[in-house]
């Protein structure tokens, strides 16, 4: 990952063996779709602590997609109270830096406050750390599910996948694949009935009907959970710094979805409106069905008119876009610049981004995109 390149990502996760382990587990008839809640809660959750927004994510039976933006600016901003605090909600922290936050503060001498000086600046660049936010994100449901099957071994298959989104289209296209995840695997026929989505979140929030916190809904409806073990016999060497056992992670607060803002570009938000994204995502959702697949809508979200693309290639290959790109997104234009910039001599979805993007060049943030 680079930031220089772009601040957005689209992350997948998968469990095991692709086995339904958030899902009903054919195999042995028992039903995991609680632990769908539990990673839609967690995703939201670690965003409120990380410098990582979250613009889309959908949970599935037997994985997870997200994409983000990472706000280095954000975290360079933090002073080391605030990085020591924020990080100490997740992990212990070595016994130095829980001093200084507690009332022992002034029994420590200069050169235990230099090295925790220097902890604040590597839990910094940790908090805007895609690898660290997937990493909690996936040791704290491993751990629950876990507990849950009275079982040990990875629950998940192995290291996350990233993809670089190069430019609006790429965002754009990658929020869509995403929310529609629900709707390609047959699961839900309308964007407000897709479960653990974002566009499902949204839908809610901005049809204010009081319904129920998801987040904390999950929790509460999540069958209860065993305790989770004490991890590595409760802090058996208090310098170490471990992870915080599940149940001291509960009170963990969500953060709000990443914005949405076109006119008036505010820095950092999605750059486009939320109706505008909503109304594509519904006709695609239609689009994608199985039963009208190729079917082109007589009226086509002005989203795509704007960014230049392709309305029928998108339609037609949209259950498998992301796919058909390696480790990033974007224009063709784009893709030729990520390449020079990596001294390579190729970067693998140059054909499909000539197909659906054509010649469009717009790039994230840039003051004439549209």
């Amino acid at each position: 990952m680079s930031l220089s390149d772009t601040p957005w990502y689209h992350v997948v996760s998968r469990c095991v063996r692709r086995a339904y382990l958030c899902g009903e587990d054919f195999s042995s008839g028992k039903n995991y779709e609680h632990r769908r809640g539990w990673i839609e809660g967690r995703i939201r959750e670690l965003s409120s602590i990380f410098a990582i927004d979250v613009a889309a994510y959908a949970v599935m039976s037997n994985h997870y997609h997200i994409v983000v933006r990472i706000d280095a600016e954000r975290a360079a901003g933090w002073g080391d109270d605030e990085v020591l605090a924020r990080w100490t909600r997740l992990f212990t922290g070595p016994v130095p830096v829980r001093k200084y936050l507690g009332s022992e503060r002034d029994d420590l001498n200069p050169s235990d406050l230099a090295n925790i000086a220097a902890l604040a600046d590597t839990y910094r660049k940790r908090l805007y750390d895609l690898s660290w936010f997937m990493r909690v994100l996936n040791e704290t449901i491993a751990r629950m599910a876990n507990a849950e099957d009275g079982v040990t071994g990875r629950f998940w298959e192995g290291r996350f996948k990233s993809q670089a989104l190069l430019d609006d289209q790429a965002l754009l296209t990658a929020m869509a694949y995403v929310d529609l995840n629900p709707i390609r695997a047959g699961l839900a026929e309308t964007p407000e009935q897709s479960e653990h989505t974002s566009v499902r979140r949204r839908i809610v929030d901005l049809s204010a009907k009081s319904t129920e916190n998801e987040s904390s809904a999950a929790k509460n409806n999540t069958a209860p959970v065993k305790r989770v073990r004490k991890v590595a016999a409760q802090l058996r060497r208090q310098e170490a710094e471990q992870l915080r056992p599940e149940d001291e992670l509960q009170g963990l607060a969500t953060a709000p979805l990443l914005g949405f803002s076109s006119s008036t570009r505010e820095a950092g938000a999605i750059p486009f409106t939320l109706p505008d994204y909503l109304e594509l995502v519904d006709v695609l959702g239609r689009v994608v069905h199985p039963a009208k697949r190729g079917f082109i809508p007589a009226t086509t979200p002005a989203i795509l008119s704007r960014l230049e693309i392709d309305l029928d290639t998108f339609v037609t290959s949209a259950d498998q876009f992301l796919k058909g790109f390696g480790s990033a997104v974007g224009a063709p234009q784009r893709l030729a610049d990520l390449a020079r910039n990596r001294q390579c001599r190729y970067l693998r979805g140059m054909g499909k981004a000539r197909s659906v993007f054509g010649g469009a060049t717009k790039t994230i943030g840039h003051p004439h995109s549209y």
